[in-house]
């Protein structure tokens, strides 16, 4: 379900995200490049990256903890230099419990690194990774694969071999950390707040 459903028509989203990349892919391929061109006062500008910044195995996309942070301060400041707000958002947490049920940090260093800067530059800060965990530790270990790309075998064309995928989520999932951002932009964010509409669920 696209963003942009939830709010009213007075608000335009451009999803510049692309699957796969970290903060220096995503400058390295050109895609920062027309984001910081076309964006104009009074915009804002949401920025999450970590998933694939701390993967070291992918070294194409691996970020060090200090190019990470850098590259996160180059989106903040060219954002402010165009008086467009900022707006830092940790990774969300992938799913992955110990043995007793409980469910751990997977993003230790690089969730630290974007409290971090929108502590140090004074910009709004959505904890993701946070507010994902409460949710699916609420979930438990067996309900929160509800939330993921978890398929047996044959059950959907696309994966006839089935899939056990903790990162990525299904629509159900997708709509509840959906629903976190939400809430956080209601308490956050009050210019954005009172565009927030309530549809009937078709």
């Amino acid at each position: 379900m696209p963003f942009v459903y939830f709010f009213d028509s007075s608000v335009t989203i451009e999803n510049r995200a692309k699957n796969g990349r970290s903060t220096k892919t995503f400058i390295s391929e050109k895609l920062w490049q027309p984001v910081a061109e076309n964006m104009k006062e009074g915009d804002y500008l949401f920025i999450q990256f970590g998933h694939n910044d701390e993967v070291k195995e992918k070294v194409d996309r691996y970020t060090t903890p200090e190019e990470f942070e850098n590259n996160l301060l180059l989106y903040v400041r060219s954002a402010k230099n165009k008086k467009v707000i900022p707006v830092l958002i940790t990774p969300v947490s992938r799913r992955n419990f110990d043995s007793e049920g409980n469910i751990k940090e997977t993003h230790l260093i690089y969730s630290a690194i974007v409290r971090k800067v929108a502590k140090e530059q004074n910009v709004i800060l959505i904890d993701l990774d946070e507010k994902s965990r409460t949710l699916f530790q609420k979930f438990g270990d067996q309900n929160s694969k509800l939330l993921f790309m978890q398929l047996d075998s044959l059950e959907h064309p696309n994966y006839p071999a089935g899939r056990k995928d903790n990162t990525h989520f299904n629509e159900l999932g997708a709509r509840k950390v959906a629903e976190l951002v939400l809430e956080e932009i209601k308490k956050q964010i009050p210019d954005l707040a009172q565009r927030i509409v309530v549809r009937p669920v078709k």
